[in-house]
């Protein structure tokens, strides 16, 4: 009976040990830059939902500085957090902060930037993909033929990959010719970047296009705000992108944006599902393998335009 009651009490005492450990679990929460609404939606929707458990949370901004963000990912291990999760890193360059992060024995997850021997996952959707459906959408609208700008974002991992495919689509259809390319360069003041390339591309090429094809929708935002500018109206360009978001549909659906349609990807989703792998892996001791067995947690991607943007837009 002895036996019995000191057994029972240990498993009690192990219980209340590991909800305690989760409870008092503290998240380090890095974005690259939170002025691009995607990196905001991904480290906001992780914050929401570490603090439904009860774990203290620490998000951070590097404004789209690397030498910001290093610190950043250094004074987390420093700090001694329980687990960390970067949105839209890069890997390539931090890899020496990864290593440091996963040699103290922190767990890692990274959302859209990569994959990093040091991280357990990084959860993306298949850029490939979705380059594609762009693309191709874009290439559907004008009858595969015509003119079309471009931007593009070479130092992200996704944004590239998009603008990759899209070279690819290009090269099997040559009737579609693209006149003019902007490349954003700058990650902490983008959109003046964006703003400027852009306006010059639209000025030396007007009257001689009809499309435009941006590699992200915090991008598509300012093209078309740029087209508005010129008096032109919904139809007059082809405009798609990528990312989507409340105001992406709501400018899909307005007669007065030029922006046609976006590949949507589930931001918030990908947040949740960051912390609820952080549960799992972190507090609970399940194998990073019973979540993904591979460097990617893959999620779903929709293409959005007229014809189904109500559903996707929340009253």
């Amino acid at each position: 009976m002895k036996l019995r009651l000191l057994l029972s009490l240990g498993v009690v005492a192990f219980a209340v040990t590991r909800a305690v450990s989760a409870q008092a679990f503290e998240l380090g929460v890095v974005a690259f830059q939170m002025s691009s609404e995607t990196h905001a939606r991904v480290a906001n929707a992780v914050e929401a939902a570490a603090r439904k458990k009860g774990w203290d949370v620490v998000v951070l901004n590097s404004n789209g500085t690397l030498q910001t963000h290093s610190e950043q990912i250094e004074n987390l291990v420093q700090s001694g957090v329980d687990g960390i999760v970067l949105a839209m890193s890069k890997p390539v360059e931090f890899d020496a902060q990864m290593q440091a992060v996963k040699d103290a024995g922190i767990p890692l997850i990274t959302v859209m930037s990569g994959a990093s021997p040091h991280a357990l996952f990084d959860i993306q959707v298949n850029e490939y993909a979705v380059g594609s459906e762009s693309a191709l959408y874009l290439l559907g609208q004008l009858g595969y033929e015509g003119k079309i700008l471009t931007d593009r974002f070479e130092s992200n991992v996704g944004t590239r990959i998009r603008g990759k495919v899209l070279d690819v689509v290009l090269s099997e259809n040559q009737a579609v010719e693209v006149v003019g390319s902007h490349s954003m360069a700058r990650t902490k003041s983008w959109q003046e970047d964006v703003r400027n390339g852009m306006n010059a591309l639209i000025m030396q090429n007007a009257g001689n296009f009809d499309g435009i094809w941006a590699s992200f929708d915090g991008q598509a935002f300012i093209i078309d705000d740029l087209l508005k500018q010129q008096g032109m109206q919904k139809g007059d360009v082809v405009l798609v992108s990528t990312d989507g978001g409340p105001e992406t549909f709501r400018r899909i659906k307005s007669p007065d944006s030029m922006l046609m349609a976006t590949v949507a990807i589930p931001f918030e989703a990908m947040g949740e599902a960051a912390v609820d792998a952080m549960q799992k892996i972190a507090v609970e001791g399940a194998e990073k393998e019973t979540i993904t067995s591979g460097p990617y947690l893959y999620m779903s991607a929709d293409l959005v335009d007229q014809s189904n943007v109500d559903d996707f837009i929340k009253e």
